[in-house]
């Protein structure tokens, strides 16, 4: 289907629009205003329902795997009485609640920045009487004033303006200020940016005056149904949570499958109570749940936020971090991150030449000065230079020149101006020269200027302008105009007396044509390698942008996003319109450039790479971007130009707003995936070594090792050693590698394989190490054999994790062929869960606690010959892998 009309105001009359809402240019009486308020409602934006801190507490324990653990304490504390071990399990699970908690109750902020958009008084004509009221008292058929400085308080249909300008990069991304007409387009399907009659909600005035008719208010306005966008936008769920639950999914089915063949195993025996197969039960659970992996993933995550935020990425929400390693498609935004958001001289023609900017231009250049004269921009005592982007970009150039128009306007002092219009498209500023002459310097639209023109100036020499002369000037013209340039002609005279009266007719003739600028924002210097490492990376980069056609091509182009000939590259926003989401969805993958598109335009791009089964990045700064911010499955939102809504809807905020930056993010979330992706081999290996263990000790009638003895390990032993392996250094070549993919896992290439063989090595040394424990006991009394037995396992198990914690740091290389030692929080890591370990055996008061014997020299060597061969083992296969 596709998408949604909404009503072309831009279109239709100003008289039809009063029969409409039936009011008239002196505004509704307060009888009609109460009749629409029942109709529209307020004049706000409104949110949705929000979670409360309980909800979000509660929404926690709905997962499986916690389930299984709560019930495990139970039956631990009311049925088998170890009340150590439920108390231990209970605050496991507490702990992850707690964890999760506080990542959802990050709040996104976005619904609330764009209400805080909203002004809170408007000028209002009711009952032929200007009144100030509080917006959001506004109704549809209101006649409201807008002047410079004014945010606007509802989508208006304007019917009168006066130089009126309107600032609206925080819905169309554009930062230049757009000039407004009241005249009526006749047009169908306008862009955003291009509805010179509208004036929308949220937008700033910055020049002149305007009145217009309210056509929509609250969430009926622009920024009204972004922000039902937001609001109706699904949260994703990220690659990372995606596995997570994968990985959760697997654990499940394994416990309950294992449960239940002890459990009937155990009933065909007649060997065990229904007691005891609840506690090997209960084991079993605690053995296959790695209960600290929550906790590990998060501070892995942090950790890679960390590293991220010295890069100038700022992580809003941590499985962001993850997710950006499995990016294959980033949608940026043009202005501000590929390109440097400050418009810029790039060529000037005068004297009849063509120059690059960086050419020395004679300070007593008349094109330099007619620039720098016919400027409304200003500097600042602090050496700002403020006013329209264009305008400022020619007072830099002058200043780059050694042109300093402070000081030329002291002797050549400004004392009159014509404004400029969209009807003339030019304006002229009148200086007082010398003692008797006026100089009149015009400058704007380069045709239009040529067209008041008579003679043009060559090398301080006055030429008859010939129609060649304007040929060949338009065709220079045409050519920067074709390199998406901005273009400006500058024109001056002249004058001993200044006709009476001064108007564009008196004064705007018989001009000498100086010289035209050709001006852009120009792409930033480091992102066109930016791009090609991305693509080098198998990632592609397309452009998403509000602004004209001919001007995102010229900029993609330079940049290496579409190739010199790719034509077929660019679709606009009017184009992708009449497209079906199905049909959008087809094509998706053959265009690299969207140009002039409004917000529903940017979800629509968003979601018809995501049904290519694509991992989307989006970027942007302005209200427009919020939805497919959200919308996408890491939303990255503008530090520095970026609006508050754009970063409340963002997962990660770029500080410097540098394209750059993503990519170097990208590469961060890779290493932070790998090394996700070790600590759960190294867990998972554990995990499945455990439960194992407790099955055969179980068939062959052993002692199990107790609850508490497996959680000590998961939680205490395994954990330190697992986050470590979160800050293990980048392997090289991590870039060379083509994107995972949105299909891929944790278990993906080679981990499943050595999950198990590594699970099955580690019972099998475990399982050696009991039996010869009762093969060779040290004590006749059968309960002390069996208790040393299991304390050997118990001892055993933990150490082979310990040193199998080495082999995990590479998938395979040996150990020896890198310095094992180089990370040191890892040391320490292994140093502290030795410590942690051996409290439990060595130290009087916890060998009660965790059901341990004290173990002799001989019995303390098997174990740690035990926990030896897993490393011997390990590095056997990684030998053969790297053979075969």
């Amino acid at each position: 289907m596709k998408p949604e009309k909404r009503k072309k105001f831009y279109a239709i009359s100003v008289e039809d629009l009063i029969e409409e809402y039936r009011t008239s240019y002196d505004g509704i009486s307060k009888t009609q205003v109460q009749r629409l308020q029942m109709k529209y409602g307020k004049n706000e934006i409104q949110a949705g329902h929000q979670k409360t801190y309980l909800e979000m507490f509660v929404d926690q324990f709905k997962d499986f795997m916690i389930i299984v653990l709560m019930v495990a304490a139970l039956v631990a504390g009311f049925v088998a009485h170890e009340w150590a071990d439920a108390v231990i399990i209970l605050a496991v699970v507490i702990l992850n609640a707690l964890f999760g908690v506080f990542q959802e109750s990050k709040a996104e902020g976005a619904i609330d920045a764009l209400k805080k958009m909203s002004t809170p008084k408007a000028r209002v004509k009711r009952d032929g009487v200007i009144h100030e009221i509080d917006s959001t008292e506004l109704v549809p058929g209101d006649i409201v004033a807008l002047e410079a400085g004014d945010v606007v308080p509802a989508d208006l249909r304007l019917y009168e303006t006066s130089t009126l300008k309107i600032e609206e990069s925080s819905l169309t991304g554009e930062s230049i200020s757009v000039q407004k007409l009241a005249t009526t387009i006749n047009e169908d399907d306008v862009a955003l940016g291009d509805q010179a009659d509208m004036a929308f909600a949220g937008t700033n005035v910055t020049f002149g005056r305007g009145t217009g008719i309210v056509v929509n208010t609250g969430m009926n306005t622009e920024i009204g149904q972004i922000a039902s966008m937001i609001e109706g936008a699904k949260e994703n769920i990220t690659p990372l949570q995606r596995n997570l639950s994968q990985l959760g999914k697997v654990l499940t089915y394994l416990i309950l499958v294992i449960s239940v063949v002890i459990f009937l195993i155990g009933l065909s025996k007649h060997e065990a109570s229904v007691i005891n197969l609840l506690i090997i039960a209960i084991s079993i659970a605690v053995a296959a749940i790695p209960e600290g992996l929550p906790a590990i993933v998060t501070i892995i995550l942090a950790l890679g936020t960390q590293n991220l935020a010295k890069h100038h990425a700022i992580i809003r929400k941590l499985p962001a971090v993850e997710t950006l390693g499995s990016t294959d498609v980033i949608g940026s935004d043009k202005t501000g991150t590929l390109t440097m958001n400050q418009m810029t001289v790039e060529k000037i023609y005068t004297n009849r030449e063509l120059l690059n900017s960086d050419a020395p231009i004679d300070r007593q250049d008349m094109t330099l000065r007619v620039m720098n004269f016919a400027n409304d921009a200003q500097i600042a005592a602090d050496g700002k230079i403020l006013g329209d982007p264009t305008e400022t970009a020619l007072i830099d150039f002058g200043l780059k020149n050694d042109f300093y128009i402070q000081d030329e306007l002291k002797t050549t002092p400004r004392f009159n101006d014509l404004p400029f219009d969209s009807d003339r498209k030019m304006m002229t500023s009148m200086n007082r020269f010398g003692d008797n002459a006026n100089l009149v310097m015009t400058k704007g639209a380069p045709d239009l200027v040529l067209k008041r023109c008579t003679k043009y100036l060559k090398n301080n020499e006055l030429f008859d302008l010939t129609e060649a002369d304007r040929e060949e000037i338009l065709a220079v013209n045409r050519e920067m105009a074709e390199q998406a340039l901005r273009v400006l002609g500058f024109a001056y005279k002249v004058v001993d007396q200044m006709p009476s009266p001064i108007n564009s007719e008196t004064i705007e003739n018989e001009l000498v044509f100086a010289g035209m600028v050709g001006m852009i924002d120009p792409e930033r210097p480091e992102a066109k390698d930016a791009v090609a490492q991305a693509k080098h990376a198998g990632i592609r980069t397309v452009m998403i942008t509000g602004d004209h056609q001919i001007t995102a091509q010229a900029i993609a182009k330079r940049l290496g996003i579409v190739s010199d000939d790719a034509k077929d590259a660019v679709i606009t926003g009017s184009e992708l319109s009449q497209l079906s989401d199905e049909e959008l969805a087809d094509k998706i993958e053959q265009y690299s450039v969207y140009a002039r598109v409004n917000p529903a335009d940017k979800v629509r791009i968003v979601k018809s790479w995501q049904a290519k089964n694509k991992v989307v990045a989006m970027t942007g700064d302005g209200v427009n971007d919020a939805p497919a911010l959200k919308a996408a499955d890491i939303g990255i939102g503008m530090g520095i130009t970026g609006t508050e809504v754009s970063k409340g809807a963002s997962d990660l905020v770029l500080a410097d707003d540098n394209f750059a930056t993503i990519v170097q993010a990208v590469k961060e979330g890779r290493k932070v995936f790998a090394n996700i992706q070790k600590a759960i081999q190294y867990l998972m290996s554990a995990n499945l070594g455990e439960v194992i263990t407790i099955f055969v000790l179980t068939l062959m009638g052993w002692d199990v090792l107790a609850p508490v003895q497996l959680l000590w390990i998961n939680l205490v032993t395994d954990t330190f050693p697992a986050i470590a392996l979160g800050v293990e250094p980048m392997e090289k070549g991590i870039m060379d590698q083509k994107p995972r993919g949105r299909n891929s896992t944790f278990f993906t290439g080679g981990v499943l394989p050595a999950i198990i063989y590594q699970g099955i090595v580690e019972a099998a040394i475990t399982l050696g190490v009991y039996y010869w424990a009762i093969q060779f006991p040290v004590h006749s009394d059968p309960a002390l054999i069996h208790g040393d037995a299991q304390t050997m396992a118990y001892v055993t198990l933990a150490l082979i994790q310990l040193f199998h914690a080495f082999n995990v740091k590479s998938f395979q290389k040996s150990i020896f062929q890198a310095n094992i030692f180089a990370n040191k929080t890892f040391n320490w890591s292994i140093l502290i869960s030795l410590i942690l370990l051996g409290v439990t055996v060595l130290i009087p008061g916890f060998n009660g606690l965790f059901h341990v014997t004290t173990l002799n020299l001989a019995q303390w060597g098997v174990v740690v010959a035990g926990a030896i061969l897993m490393v011997v083992v390990v590095e056997v296969v990684k030998l053969f892998q790297r053979l075969f």
